[in-house]
């Protein structure tokens, strides 16, 4: 999607404050023995509350309000009445649309104390997509972006998860252009004004294998590796981008 006037900002701008605002009701949330279908329930009434739906539900059938993973999981969670525990890394991945606009942002919590390396991952996630946002501007090419993302991931001695990737937004959960978290030879688009993107760096621990589970939708580290996750909706500009899920 491509912002075309203020009307698609302002909607925009709504549905990421509704994005945000209820993650960081989540992530307060989090905490031992409460279950990931206690947290989705929570996501559903708060956003029913605000006159939000949950876009993955409505497009793909997806069997909660959120994605909630946990530490080796690497995306798309399924709640349950699994309970979360001491010592944790929480990922919640939320996508909602209201009047037709959407947003989508994930968010990380920690329960108890947390081994240094896995919050060093976290924090890895969160410092990656800092890097890629500086690259986010019109002008600039989608590589830009994924060289920016996979230097941070090294120079930290972490690895990215090369088939996980940001991606267009605005009127659907999943739209063009694929942004890469790497350095993508052939991300040549060029990034321009009111371009609706997120960034989303996807990190492991240890190797960037994956596998799926018997679930269909939940993806693990082959290795049983810890992962990180940090994604954020914005719109490009001229200068530094707008972050619709964090204003």
């Amino acid at each position: 999607m491509t912002a075309e006037g203020d009307k698609d900002i302002a909607g925009l701008k709504a549905i990421g404050r509704i994005v945000d605002e209820i993650l960081s009701l989540l992530c307060a949330e989090v905490r031992a023995g409460v279950t990931t279908a206690e947290l989705d329930a929570k996501a559903g009434l708060w956003l029913a509350e605000r006159g939000a739906l949950p876009t993955p539900k409505q497009v793909y059938d997806f069997p909660g309000n959120l994605c909630i993973s946990i530490n080796d999981e690497v995306v798309h969670g399924i709640p349950s009445e699994r309970e979360i525990r001491s010592g944790d890394l929480v990922k919640l991945d939320l996508t909602a649309d209201k009047d037709s606009y959407v947003a989508d942002a994930t968010r990380m919590a920690s329960v108890g104390p947390m081994d240094k390396h896995v919050l060093k991952l976290a924090r890895c996630a969160e410092a990656a997509l800092g890097k890629g946002l500086e690259q986010a501007r019109a002008g600039k090419r989608l590589r830009d972006i994924g060289r920016a993302v996979e230097a941070e991931v090294r120079r930290q001695g972490f690895a990215i998860i090369p088939p996980l990737q940001g991606h267009g937004v605005g009127r659907t959960v999943h739209e063009l252009p694929n942004v890469p978290n790497y350095d993508d030879p052939a991300a040549t688009q060029e990034l321009h004004e009111g371009l609706i993107i997120t960034l989303e760096p996807i990190i492991s621990m240890g190797k960037p294998d994956i596998r799926q589970l018997s679930d269909g939708w939940t993806l693990k580290t082959r290795d049983g590796s810890y992962s990180a996750h940090y994604e954020q909706t914005i719109m490009v500009t001229k200068g530094a981008p707008l972050v619709l899920t964090a204003q």
